[in-house]
């Protein structure tokens, strides 16, 4: 306990030695200041800092992320919290930041970090859901009508096993993406609106084994140079992804197996040619998924949640 309250007390900044996975993992994940505070001010609060932080760094695509891999755990057929997986803070553990999918989210976790230590009533399942919807509005994406109050596991052992997460070159890749999200209890729309986060971010064959080392869009950075991005605004969120792949005219930009497939299975492709052509509806209907992703295999204190609104 020594060293949790060292920590607490040192609190980490950008500049600050990433502490071992271990320190991070067992950090509380509540305070009692906090519980007898007002959470929703307190959430308002982080919610700031995290647009200080996007603003900063443009880490919007790594925190969208962080979310989305914690949520994205949630087994539908398993009733018994946590071992159904979802939003429950569990992604901040060694053992599950180990996953291959989740190579590179200990970078969102050092980033987000500071922001959890100023305010230790906001736990680590709100702190990802609330940095990735942030992180999706700050780029000029849908306002996402999101709640907070989840609760955090308690350890590592309460971690979901490894292979829950879609993976981005399987055989069959509209088998393999209706496998993954229906487990988690989405629908086909769902999964086409979702997959239009793709308009953020890069590729980095380093940890995904899947993009070129830079192209012309990713070079000079911001950020870290290098990677493949899906876009050539790779941190604004718009309907670009659709129209990107379905044209098909840029060789550097990033078409994987599992974003071809949305124009190519029959089900799929009737909402990206909607998403292509119409903005608008893309926002709407991804604001509805992403909230709905973000609530999967949540446990709320209070149980009807807490708005910000």
């Amino acid at each position: 306990m020594a060293v949790v309250h060292r920590l607490l007390r040192r609190g980490l900044s950008a500049a600050s030695p990433l502490p071992s996975l271990q320190e991070l993992g067992r950090r509380p994940a509540s305070s009692s200041a906090a519980a007898a505070g007002d959470a929703a001010a307190e959430l308002r609060g982080a919610r700031e800092d995290v647009k200080q932080l996007l603003k900063s760094t443009s880490c919007h695509p790594i925190l969208v992320r962080l979310g989305w891999h914690d949520a994205g755990t949630y087994d539908k057929n398993i009733t018994e919290w946590p071992k159904c997986g979802g939003a429950n803070g569990s992604l901040r553990f060694e053992i599950e930041l180990k996953h291959a999918a989740n190579a590179g989210l200990v970078n969102a976790l050092k980033l987000i970090q500071p922001i959890k230590d100023k305010h230790a009533g906001v736990t680590y399942a709100d702190l990802f859901q609330l940095a990735s919807a942030t992180a999706i509005e700050e780029a000029g994406g849908p306002k996402i009508p999101m709640i907070y109050g989840r609760v955090d596991v308690a350890a590592p052992e309460q971690c979901p096993p490894e292979g829950r997460l879609p993976a981005a070159g399987p055989p069959s890749p509209a088998e393999h993406l209706r496998e993954v999200f229906y487990r988690m209890g989405l629908s086909d729309k769902e999964i086409v609106a979702l997959s239009g986060a793709h308009t953020l971010g890069r590729s980095r064959p380093e940890r995904s084994g899947w993009g070129k080392p830079e192209t012309k869009y990713t070079k000079n950075g911001p950020g870290a140079p290098g990677g493949q991005s899906w876009t050539s605004q790779w941190l604004k969120f718009d309907n670009s992804y659709f129209k990107d792949i379905k044209e098909r005219r840029d060789e550097d930009l990033l078409v994987l197996p599992t974003d071809a497939v949305l124009f190519e299975d029959s089900s799929f492709k009737i909402y990206a040619e909607k998403y292509a052509a119409d903005q608008d509806a893309f926002f709407e209907d991804y604001a509805e998924a992403h909230a709905k992703l973000s609530n999967l295999g949540a446990k709320f204190d209070p149980p009807k949640g807490i708005s910000l609104e």
